[in-house]
């Protein structure tokens, strides 16, 4: 235990194990308050009570009698006072109580002492093996016959942070009493100690107003309220130790073995145009796109927004990567240019497609589903190079073995050698609610024009495969690109190539992986949703950069999940995006599962009727059963409300 701490011992029977602590503590800072529900006469009665008392007094420590530990806040010794650790050892009602009851006290004590607490406190509740009903147990009972401490805990906002042995050993004069409400003993071999520390809030949803410049004009809309948790989080900032950054510098390193790799700098909008995501024939589904109505156009920005990008060529953006990625390389600029500009832009266009009518649907706005319309504005429109392989005859008499120069990933053809260019950012995708859905992901796009003869779809798999099937993604060959899968989450990421129509000695690739799913794989997340936790514990292990294959320790152990079903009536028509859009805002993210369980339409009403069952779990916030229900109360609320539905 660290110097300067207090410590509050609650449920004390002989007062042995405060005395054992105080001794083991003689020599710091630590304060030890230790009570008992009992009366000083009755405390007293205990054999070895009057020793122990003394024992913790001698070591400057303090007794208290008559203290309940379900109401802590009403205790006048402890008025304006805080504890770093809160200690409750073998809790028990006593007598023949039932495990419903011992839950009632256990949750009961987790509400008062909170009231007592530091704000980085802990609270350490010890249980006889099988009695907290988590899988630590050994063996594990079953969970209706448990004391369920972590659900406890929970209802105070605590959640399990640590669970270890009970070492009575090294506890001097430790000896268990209150069995029963008598000095006889119980077992303590397998018990186990259970830390909870406090849960961040849950954080409201909310409508945030953006201001965008987009194809030359400035346009000002709203990001979905179930989206506002994932705006502006910059996790792939520079100087980011975010695991999805720290996989992005992964990939990138591994490439530039290879190849010369350089990421834009540039910031692009992360809204687009129905005419841009036609134009690049993205191969996204216009039902999975978030459509925006905007707010306000401003009409005459034209010029303001050209003056603004006079000082920022692309040239400079592309090239200067973020410092750690400096050591990657740069674009190469040569007289290849136009043709190399125009080849990339081509093959993105061709490997992506979506079934938009201009003249309907030019005015509408979308958030993106996808980096690959900014990649092909930026080779089209900023002039910048995708790599310098449509070098031909100037450089065939180039050597190999020239001082400073790096062989190519295909060595021995014609000397040629390649780069690289990326772009990575925040995509979004109106999906259903399921385990490995995401609404929103970090998305890294990766593109290059090779020579065909060096079969760069293959070779760009294989240094791909090098990097990531050690930490289990699958590499399927499909319609000329690989596709790139893990279990259980599924697709990851996409290599893809398409043989510009002027030039068949040259292919374009393009390579796409989901950074969020990279990242729950290569460093072991329970779950997606971790990533975008605002608890500080959460980064902290990824301070020292942890490498990919460290698995990441959870600072929330063994959650619980909560199951409620909701039925309503709806009108003749319903869309079910939408509800799961609701389901996103009310939930506050810890919705992981949404179910159709029934569906009925009435014969003689155009109503329907939909029964969904709602899975409620969380990785880093506590969840109690209280908690689920306000979420699914509030749901209620939110869909009579924003889609006029009738509950049932």
């Amino acid at each position: 235990m660290s110097p300067s701490r207090s410590v509050l011992l609650v449920g004390e029977g002989n007062f042995s194990f405060s005395a054992s602590m105080s001794q083991l503590h003689s020599d710091t800072e630590t304060s030890v308050t230790a009570t008992c529900l009992q009366r000083q006469e009755e405390a007293l009665r205990h054999e070895g009570a009057a020793t122990n008392i003394q024992i913790i007094k001698d070591s400057g420590g303090t007794v208290l009698f008559g203290v309940d530990c379900t109401k802590l806040g009403e205790c006048t010794s402890f008025q304006g006072r805080v504890f770093d650790r809160v200690v409750f050892n073998f809790p028990h009602r006593g007598r023949k109580s039932g495990v419903k009851k011992n839950r009632e006290l256990l949750k009961n004590f987790f509400l008062s002492c909170v009231q007592v607490l530091a704000e980085d406190g802990e609270v350490h509740v010890s249980l006889c093996n099988g009695q907290g009903g988590t899988p630590v147990d050994h063996p594990k009972r079953e969970w209706h016959n448990s004391w369920q401490v972590a659900a406890m805990a929970a209802e105070a906002h605590l959640i399990l942070t640590d669970v270890h042995p009970f070492e009575s050993d090294k506890l001097q004069s430790y000896k268990c009493t209150g069995y029963r409400s008598q000095d006889k003993g119980f077992h303590v071999e397998k018990a186990l100690v259970h830390v909870f520390t406090r849960s961040l809030p849950y954080t409201s949803a909310q409508i945030l107003t953006v201001e965008e410049a987009v194809e030359g004009e400035k346009v000002q809309y709203n990001i979905p309220a179930e989206l506002s948790d994932y705006i502006s989080r910059g996790f792939l900032s520079s100087g980011s130790v975010h695991p999805v950054r720290l996989v992005q510098d992964f990939i990138l390193k591994g490439l530039a073995e290879k190849w010369s790799v350089s990421m834009t700098t540039e910031t692009i909008p992360s809204l687009l145009t129905a005419k841009q995501l036609q134009a690049s024939r993205c191969d996204v589904d216009s039902a999975h796109c978030y459509w925006i109505h905007l707010l306000q156009k401003d009409l005459n920005s034209d010029s303001e927004i050209s003056a603004d990008k006079e000082g920022d060529p692309l040239l400079d953006s592309l090239g200067r990567a973020d410092t750690r990625d400096a050591a990657l390389a740069t674009c190469v600029t040569s007289d290849k240019a136009d043709r190399v500009r125009s080849r990339g832009a081509e093959s993105l266009r061709s490997a992506c497609s979506i079934d938009v009518d201009p003249d309907e649907e030019s005015g509408l706005y979308l958030l993106r589903p996808s980096l690959l319309p900014q990649m092909e504005e930026l080779l089209t429109n900023k002039e910048e190079l995708i790599n310098n392989a449509g070098r031909d005859g100037d450089n065939e008499g180039s050597s190999k073995s020239d001082e400073g120069h790096k062989e190519g990933p295909c060595g021995g053809c014609n000397g040629v050698t390649s780069s690289l260019c990326g772009i990575s950012g925040l995509v979004f995708k109106n999906v259903h609610i399921n385990l490995w859905a995401l609404p929103a992901f970090h998305e890294l796009l990766i593109t290059a024009v090779l020579p065909s003869e060096c079969e760069p779809i293959k070779l760009l798999g294989k240094r791909l495969e090098k990097l990531l099937a050690p930490f289990g993604v699958s590499f399927i060959t499909d319609k000329g690109g690989l596709r790139l899968t893990a279990q259980p989450m599924g697709l990851v990421g996409r290599v893809f190539e398409s043989s510009a129509s002027n030039n068949i000695s040259h292919i374009s690739i393009t390579m796409s992986l989901n950074l969020d799913l990279l990242a729950v794989l290569l460093f072991s997340l329970p779950d997606w949703r971790m990533l975008w936790s605002h608890d500080s514990r959460f980064l902290k292990q990824f301070e020292l950069r942890l490498s990919p294959g460290e698995p990441f320790q959870p600072f929330s152990l063994f959650p619980e999940h909560f199951s409620f079903d909701i039925s309503f009536w709806t009108g003749p028509t319903w869309e079910e995006r939408k509800f799961h859009a609701v389901v996103r805002e009310a939930g506050r993210g810890s919705v992981e599962q949404v179910k159709l369980i029934d569906r009925f339409s009435h014969p003689d009403l155009s109503q329907t009727s939909y029964c969904y069952r709602l899975i409620y779990r969380s990785h880093t916030h506590a969840l109690s059963h209280t908690q689920a229900l306000q979420f699914h109360q509030e749901l209620e609320s939110l869909l009579s409300s924003h889609l006029q539905v009738t509950i049932r």
